[in-house]
């Protein structure tokens, strides 16, 4: 199989390659090469795999850091339960634009990755593995061939299943959803896919991690959990698996090992911490620069700070860029790329997004953060799934860390600075509501027609000439923009 550059991100290493070996000889281990970079995997038996799960403390590597061994063992107590095997899900599902890490293990070293969801497979009987990948993203050609070279060794049958590249896709609900056929979407109604997720009518206990997770235990099973825990920190041993994003250049991965500071791996690579560093991504929270310099790149070290670790995604703000304008896009993108299941998508974060959106062109008045800061509020804790809380943090660690660039805004038309788009978000946007104020005759209508976009302003005009559309949004939109008699609107799709 080969892959073009563009498919394979650059990676870097802080101390040992474990994850990353090989990878500075091999643009892809293919599984002779992977079996020449890495010792032969041993077989241990369910309890020592759980044994050693626990021994390092191996957590989710998604953003939750829930522990596996406890998420394997609700998942085995409830196949001897329903008398049904269990099956093992890889999320490879990476839909967050400023994350590239498990892109690169599935484009890279697939087989990595493939040799913890066997482990786990043979270990806890399963009777299938399914990967989850993005559709049109590396592992869509990477895993099949690598679930081919080795398909005589699998303990049980395996199969890719492709995704829609959406933020909500990597949701573990969402996720079983799209294996099962069914729209990728969150559930409703929070279940632990351990009391069954996969198998459509026939529900079967479903065990399910990230692909950085199971690649993770490949790699302590190898080492033991003494040499696993040689680098790291007493409490998180072992290495954490990075995306760093370069302005003007690719996304960078890069394995360290866990609590080092943030400061020397930004001095690595290149990067200064600028106005401000967002650390776990866009469900994850903004530093200071003072703040940043020092920050442990471990859960419990990024927490004391009020941050996340996240999926471990790693963003740097130049100071020539406009702060708020570069949130405010992202506002936008996260509002649009909700579920709309739940009134948090549906009210509150398009209402976070609009308030921050006036804020940034600086034409808002002094209660918009504080509307900012309610909505988000109101959103906090009330989801189907954990897409408003994250972009919550996101957002309001933002209006702290940026708050004299808000005064800034809210005393004058705005700070003057450009709006890059050094946040990095998909090429193709979302699609969005245009209004034509010199057209609009403020009838109203469009909010009658599409309450949960328009809304109007005390003098019955719409609030926002320009308005992120979701997906499940775009029926109304439309029917909006056929229906105007000013013909005062119009949908736009990319950016």
């Amino acid at each position: 199989m080969r892959a073009t550059a563009l498919e394979l991100p650059e990676v870097r290493w802080l101390g040992p390659a474990r994850l990353t070996a090989g990878l500075d000889r091999h643009q892809r281990l293919d599984l002779a090469a992977h079996h020449r970079v890495h010792p032969p995997l041993p077989g241990p038996d369910q309890d020592g795999l759980l044994a050693l799960a626990e021994a390092v403390d191996l957590r989710g590597r998604g953003g939750a850091g829930f522990p596996f061994a406890r998420k394997a063992r609700a998942t085995l107590a409830t196949a001897e339960r329903v008398g049904a095997p269990p099956v093992v899900v890889v999320n490879g599902a990476e839909g967050e634009p400023p994350s590239a890490k498990d892109k690169a293990l599935l484009a890279r070293a697939p087989h990595l990755v493939l040799d913890g969801a066997c482990l786990a497979a043979a270990a806890f009987g399963a009777d299938e593995i399914v990967i989850g990948v993005a559709a049109g993203g590396p592992g869509e050609i990477s895993i099949p061939a690598a679930v081919a070279e080795r398909e005589r060794e699998l303990p049980c049958p395996a199969r890719t299943v492709c995704l829609p590249e959406r933020f909500v896709s990597g949701e573990s609900g969402a996720l079983v959803r799209g294996v099962n056929g069914l729209p990728v979407l969150p559930t409703p109604l929070k279940a632990r896919a351990a009391e069954g997720g996969t198998g459509g009518v026939r529900r079967r206990p479903t065990l399910l991690s990230n692909a950085e997770t199971w690649a993770q235990l490949a790699i302590a099973a190898r080492l033991g959990p003494d040499a696993y825990a040689a680098v790291g920190t007493a409490e998180e041993p072992g290495t954490v698996l990075l995306t760093l994003n370069r302005p003007g250049a690719g996304p960078l991965v890069v394995e360290a090992p866990a609590g080092t500071p943030l400061g020397p791996l930004l001095d690595a690579c290149g990067l200064e911490p600028g106005a401000g560093v967002l650390v776990g991504g866009y469900h994850g929270a903004w530093l200071r620069p003072e703040d940043a310099a020092g920050a442990p790149l471990s859960r419990a070290g990024l927490t004391g700070l009020g941050g996340t670790l996240g999926a471990g995604a790693i963003v740097t703000l130049p100071h020539g860029t406009c702060p708020l304008g570069e949130i405010a896009r992202v506002a936008a993108w996260l509002a649009a790329e909700s579920a709309g299941q739940c009134g948090p998508c549906k009210r509150g974060l398009p209402e976070a997004a609009e308030a921050l959106a006036v804020l940034a062109a600086g034409a808002a008045g002094p209660e918009a953060p504080e509307n900012a800061r309610r909505a988000l509020g109101a959103a906090q804790g009330q989801g189907a799934c954990s897409h408003p809380d994250g972009t919550a943090r996101f957002l309001l660690t933002a209006l702290d860390v940026f708050a004299d660039d808000v005064d800034a805004h809210l005393s004058g038309p705005g700070c003057g600075r450009p709006v890059p788009g050094v946040l990095p978000l998909p090429r193709t946007g979302n699609a969005r509501l245009e209004v034509n104020w010199s057209r609009c005759s403020g009838h109203g209508l469009c909010t009658v027609l599409a309450p949960d976009l328009v809304r109007l302003g005390p003098h019955g005009y719409p609030t926002s000439t320009t308005i992120p559309v979701a997906p499940w949004q775009e029926h109304a939109a439309r029917r909006t923009v056929s229906q105007c008699p000013a013909l005062a609107l119009r949908l736009r799709r990319g950016d």
